[in-house]
C-alpha cells in the first residue's frame, strides 16, 4: 500500500468531515479514497475513524496519528516544492493557533490581510488558552505572549505583553486602592486557572499570594468580571486596555510590576522553512508596525 496515500486520505476525511468530500477535495472516487483510508487501517491494525450513518469522527488513535500525518505530509509538501521551484511562493494550508483572548482581538485581522495577499494559500486558526504542541498536534505558527521556554521554537517579536493589575472604579472605592504589594493579600483577586504561578500573583520584587472567590480560565471573563467590579485583575494590556482608556478600569501598584513581557509569532525550527510560514511571520510583524495596535491602547 502506497502509505502517503492512505495518510493524504485519512487526513483529508478528517478535514473534510466525510468520505465524498474528501473525495471531491482530491479529485478521486469516493470508493478509492475508502479503499485507501480501510488499507491504512489494517496496516496499523488499528480503527481510525468511528463511522455512523449520520456522523464520522476520528477515534482517539486516529486524532493522535492524524496529527502526525498531518506534519509528515506538510514536510513533504514542502519537500516536493523545494524540488519543484515552488517554495518561492506561498501556497497550500496553515494552521495557525493562539491564546483565545488576543485571537479573537487580533488575530483575525491579521489573517485577513494575509488571505488577501496570497490567494493561494487557506488558513485555518484554533484559539485556545492551553499550551500546543505545534508540532505534535500539526500546527504551522503559534502567536504567544509572555515567555518563551521552548527552544525548539524560533520567534519574531510582534509587540510588547505589559501587565497591569487593575479594579473598576466601583470596587476601589468600596474596598480601597492597594498602595503596596502586600495590600493585596486583603483585597478580592479574580485568579486565572492556567496561570504557572498558581495562587500568586507575580510584581517586580516578590510573588504576592492572593486569594478570592472567582477563579476563571479564560481572559475576556477575567476582564468583565473586574469591569464588574468583582474584584482585582491581573491581564496583559491587549486585553485591558481598552477598558482602560473608556475609564472602565483603574490601573493599581504600577511601579511594582515586573517589566514588559513580549507577544511573538513563534514556529518550530526548520532548516527548509516552508514560504507560506515565512510569509505569514513576515506579515504578522509588518502588520504590528509601527507600534502594535494593542500597545496603542497601554
Amino acid at each position: 500500500m502506497d502509505t502517503l496515500n492512505g495518510m493524504r486520505a485519512f487526513t483529508r476525511v478528517v478535514d473534510e468531515g466525510s468520505f465524498t468530500a474528501a473525495a471531491r477535495s482530491l479529485g478521486l472516487p469516493k470508493s478509492t479514497v475508502s479503499r485507501h483510508v480501510a488499507a491504512l487501517e489494517d496496516r496499523l491494525g488499528v480503527r481510525l475513524l468511528h463511522r455512523t450513518t449520520r456522523s464520522l469522527r476520528p477515534t482517539d488513535v486516529g486524532q493522535a496519528y492524524y496529527a502526525r500525518a498531518a506534519a509528515i505530509l506538510a514536510d513533504v509538501e514542502e519537500a516536493e516544492q523545494a524540488v519543484t521551484h515552488m517554495q518561492s511562493t506561498p501556497r497550500g494550508r496553515l494552521r495557525v493557533t493562539a491564546g483565545v483572548s488576543f485571537g479573537t482581538g487580533y488575530l483575525g485581522t491579521i489573517i485577513a490581510g494575509f488571505l488577501e495577499r496570497y490567494p493561494d494559500v487557506e488558513a485555518e486558526a484554533v484559539l485556545t488558552d492551553r499550551y500546543v504542541d505545534l508540532i505534535g498536534e500539526g500546527f504551522d505558527v503559534a502567536l504567544r505572549a509572555g515567555s518563551l521556554d521552548d527552544s525548539s521554537l524560533i520567534a519574531r517579536r510582534l509587540g510588547s505583553a505589559r501587565v497591569c493589575l487593575v479594579g473598576s472604579p466601583d470596587y476601589l472605592a468600596r474596598r480601597g486602592t492597594p498602595k503596596v504589594p502586600s495590600d493585596l493579600r486583603g483585597h478580592e483577586c479574580i485568579r486565572y486557572s492556567l496561570s504557572r504561578t498558581g495562587g500568586s500573583w507575580t510584581l517586580r520584587d516578590e510573588a504576592v499570594p492572593v486569594k478570592g472567590r472567582l477563579t476563571l480560565d479564560n481572559g475576556e471573563l477575567i476582564l468583565d468580571a473586574a469591569i464588574r467590579g468583582i474584584g482585582l485583575a491581573r491581564l496583559p494590556t491587549f486585553i485591558c486596555g481598552a477598558a482602560i482608556q473608556k475609564g472602565d478600569l483603574v490601573t493599581v501598584l504600577d511601579e511594582h510590576l515586573p517589566q514588559a513581557g513580549g507577544v511573538y509569532a513563534v514556529y518550530p525550527h526548520n532548516r527548509h522553512l516552508s514560504a507560506k510560514v515565512r510569509a505569514f511571520v513576515d506579515h504578522a510583524v509588518e502588520s504590528c508596525k509601527p507600534v502594535a495596535p494593542w500597545d496603542a491602547l497601554s
